[in-house]
């Protein structure tokens, strides 16, 4: 799919991070963006920035990706620009818990939910609204839209007290083949990136010294991933018509320890 000024995307997570990236690029080929995120201050200042490009037709819209009337607005709010064809999926949160605490007392089970809610309810949500309206679009070269959504390496190696972020990655992973398949007919491609340890805002609030010692950790480049990284592979995914079904890990080569 060549992407260009005759098609409108919706990025979530989109305020910072692998998000903000993947904005920045798509508004750098000429794609109209809307911004969805819950941080209004920096989506509203990210929207403000990424408008100075010459012809660049960017708005921030505040939506829980849950939430199935604030994602359709958000989803009009593309559709305004040009016709819906790219669905960036980043949003996302973590959790840390063990099973069983030091005190013994299990888990607790709203804190699973909720992890389990934003990430992988969140992502069928956004999935399920942007298909529907791709769907609806005149077919070009053979395709009417692309969807990324956002694993983690974490959903094949998940760390202790990663139990329920890894769940919700691998939830994200297993609906990427089918939905591929399934959104076939309407010729709408569907594939996951998983990354592996990169440089976000998460990333920010650890000591420096933890920081290196995470990159070190990658076999190669042995450094934090970045957000430009995440980005190129997410256009690669959107222009390339054969990337179908896959969920491709962006890692390094790194293989997750215990802990």
């Amino acid at each position: 799919m060549k992407l260009s000024s005759t098609m409108s995307a919706v990025v979530t997570g989109g305020a910072s991070g692998l998000g903000l990236a993947c904005a920045r690029q798509l508004v750098a080929k000429g794609v109209s963006v809307v911004i969805v995120d819950l941080a209004d201050e920096r989506g509203a200042a990210a929207a403000a920035q990424l408008q100075t490009q010459a012809g660049a037709k960017v708005k921030y819209v505040r939506a829980d990706v849950c939430n199935t009337e604030q994602m359709s607005q958000a989803f009009d709010a593309a559709e305004q620009f040009a016709p819906l064809r790219v669905l960036i999926h980043c949003a996302g949160i973590g959790a840390a818990m063990r099973l069983v605490a030091k005190d013994y007392t299990p888990a607790p089970l709203e804190k699973y939910e909720s992890v389990i809610r934003v990430n992988l309810i969140g992502s069928f949500n956004a999935l399920r609204l942007a298909a529907a309206r791709m769907a609806k679009n005149e077919s070009v070269d053979g395709e009417r839209g692309a969807c990324v959504l956002t694993a983690s390496v974490a959903a094949y190696e998940g760390q202790i007290g990663q139990i329920a972020y890894s769940a919700s990655k691998a939830g994200v992973i297993g609906m990427t083949i089918v939905s591929a398949r399934d959104l076939a007919q309407h010729q709408i491609r569907v594939c996951t990136i998983a990354p592996g340890l990169f440089d976000t805002p998460m990333m920010a609030g650890l000591p420096e010294n933890v920081r290196i010692a995470l990159g070190a950790s990658v076999p190669h480049p042995a450094r934090l991933g970045q957000a430009d990284e995440y980005a190129m592979t997410a256009l690669h995914i959107l222009e390339n018509p054969m990337l179908n079904g896959e969920t491709i890990r962006l890692d390094g080569a790194l293989r997750m320890a215990p802990r």
